[in-house]
């Protein structure tokens, strides 16, 4: 087989990988929690570490592969995420796998950054848009199958196996890597922007962190204010700091240009709202409905049988159809499905969900395809990659704040809704027990807090304030997602675009 084709299943194991690993931990959550005793705020770390460090590092990992390498880097990526892989599945605690999700973050956005440029390098003519129609499938597969997958080996085997699974994979592609893919660096490549990756790093990781305390304490906590303003004060200073100096991570000129913006709002609402919303309708179905992970990621099967379903139309119509009317109505359809699930109640079953499922998926899959096109569609071909990158960076920095805010939202609403059932009860008495469990994220053992004889009472009460407090995140990631359909059709604009077709 010739070079440029072991260049391409290399590049598209490790894109699999680090894309399955967005999604494929959510199902197993739930028993991750169980077995590290973790707490609620831990759940979130152990999706938001992954996210942020894919966020922080994937412009930087572009600028370094394109001055020493691409192939070196994507080998780095490789063994990083490899050894983050085997530590998450070793880990006693939960601060381990947390640190080696962040890991296999860093890894996965090495590779990443690298994976076009390779194929780039390799191919020309038609087997480019061959090896770049490979590529696009198997990022939309690693998003949808997660779930499921994720499930299956849950079930099957255990929690470890979802990162264990990595290893040999890792391992194999390091193979073909190292022996089957060739060398290539940019002929003109830029500086390295230290301070905007310092700014951009530590600002969003002050962000997230205060967005999860507050949730673990209050509004009104000095430790979440005070993260929260430093977050805020370091990502102002990275915007400043992006204006002067003289290669940046983030060029502030692709701003000016009205699509490109359209596409970002596009890229933060499409991964904050359906995509952060997942993590908490898993815990719905897992801590509140009874279903096992495989049972869970069989019945998300639903939501992302329809994007694959809508992306394959998508794919077709867009060389036919401006970006506008697929991403905008997209997430329209969207923030509709999110809002179809709301009104869940102590007695609703998962069935509740389909509609909302199937809208939410077609949705999403109208979206995606032509996402990335649109953020590299109004640059010159030499500004590409880091139009893309921006748009992939604003993707994750969607999903880790969204995270980190629908949980303190859900957090609040559902200690306030859970007090309310149990005052003037004979469960007030055990209020603080059982509030103490479902602070901790152990709602399931918020029921063993009291005698058996309350215990039907106590998990008809947590079932309904648990359906509650996730009709609230349901209609705040609606209106997410809904401004973001708006804005982008109103933003991206045929005219901008300087390879239309």
């Amino acid at each position: 087989m010739e070079t440029k084709w072991w260049t391409l299943v290399a590049v598209c194991v490790g894109t699999f990988m680090l894309l399955l690993d967005v999604t494929i931990v959510v199902v197993a959550l739930p028993d991750i929690q169980r077995a590290l005793h973790a707490s609620f705020s831990d759940v979130q770390w152990v999706v938001d570490a992954y996210a942020l460090a894919l966020a922080s590092f994937l412009l930087t990992s572009g600028v370094l592969a394109d001055r020493y390498g691409r192939r070196l880097l994507f080998l780095i990526g490789l063994v990083v995420f490899t050894a983050g892989s085997l530590l998450c599945g070793l880990a006693q605690s939960s601060l381990m796998l947390i640190l080696s999700r962040a890991g296999q973050g860093v890894g996965g956005a090495i590779m990443f950054a690298t994976s076009l440029a390779l194929l780039g390098h390799s191919f020309r003519g038609r087997d480019r848009g061959v090896a770049f129609g490979v590529w696009g499938a198997i990022t939309g597969a690693a998003v949808s199958l997660g779930p499921i997958l994720g499930g299956l080996i849950t079930t099957g085997i255990s929690w470890r196996g979802i990162f264990l699974v990595n290893v040999p994979i890792g391992i194999a592609a390091l193979a073909v890597t190292r022996w089957r893919v060739e060398e290539s660096r940019a002929a003109h490549p830029g500086r390295l922007d230290v301070l905007g990756f310092v700014l951009l790093t530590f600002g969003l990781v002050g962000l997230v962190y205060g967005l999860i305390r507050a949730g673990e304490t209050s509004w009104s906590d000095t430790g979440a204010i005070t993260a929260l303003a430093v977050g805020t004060a370091l990502l102002v200073g990275f915007v400043v700091a992006e204006g002067t100096v003289k290669d940046p991570m983030f060029d502030l000129g692709l701003f000016r240009k009205p699509t490109f913006v359209g596409g970002l709002c596009a890229a933060f609402a499409m991964n904050g709202s359906l995509f952060a919303m997942l993590l908490y309708l898993v815990l719905y179905l897992q801590d509140v409905l009874g279903y096992s992970a495989l049972a869970t990621g069989a019945r998300l099967l639903v939501n992302s049988g329809a994007l694959l379903v809508a992306a394959t139309v998508a794919g077709r119509l867009s060389e036919r159809v401006s970006p506008r009317w697929l991403i905008g109505p997209g997430l329209l359809a969207v923030g509709a499905g999110l809002l179809l699930m709301t009104g869940l109640n102590g007695d609703s079953t998962w069935t509740d969900l389909i509609p909302g499922f199937i809208v939410s998926g077609l949705g999403a899959g109208f979206v995606n395809p032509p996402l990335a096109s649109t953020a590299i569609g109004v640059v010159e071909p030499e500004r590409a990659g880091m139009a893309s990158g921006i748009n992939s960076t604003f993707r994750q920095i969607g999903l880790a704040t969204s995270i980190a805010a629908l949980g303190s939202i859900f957090a609040t609403s559902l200690r306030s809704r859970l007090g309310d059932a149990l005052s003037g009860t004979p469960l007030a008495a055990h209020a603080g027990q059982i509030l103490a469990a479902v602070r901790q994220g152990q709602v399931g053992a918020g029921s063993t807090a009291v005698p058996a004889a309350l215990r039907g009472e106590v998990q008809s009460a947590i079932r309904s304030s648990f359906a509650g407090a996730l009709n609230v995140l349901l209609v705040v990631t609606a209106v997410l997602a809904l401004v973001g359909g708006v804005a982008s059709a109103l933003l991206i604009r045929d005219k901008d675009f300087i390879h239309r077709r």
